[in-house]
């Protein structure tokens, strides 16, 4: 059994990791994340509320109130974006 350590966990778990970045720094973040799966064999979890993030994902889980109620193979900006409008409550 393989054994994790904090220096290098067999997941990362990632809470709005772009969320107080310029798109810049946040790209930057993203790039970095996704290096880690790829060249690690890492797992990346992340929250985030941004469209544009969640596409950098393989997958996307969609929650509400707390329980998962949709899911999305290899997302885009857009896609995301539109099942998160699904989501909107009207004023």
């Amino acid at each position: 059994m393989a054994r994790a350590f904090a220096g290098r966990p067999d997941v990362v778990f990632a809470d709005e990791p772009t969320g107080n970045l310029d798109s810049r720094s946040g790209e930057e973040v993203l790039g970095l994340l996704g290096r880690t799966v790829r060249h690690t064999g890492r797992t990346v979890v992340m929250v985030t509320h941004d469209p544009v993030a969640a596409a950098h994902a393989d997958e996307v889980v969609f929650l509400a109130d707390g329980r998962l109620v949709d899911r999305m193979e290899s997302p885009t900006a857009d896609r995301v974006l539109d099942r998160m409008k699904a989501f909107e409550v009207p004023s």
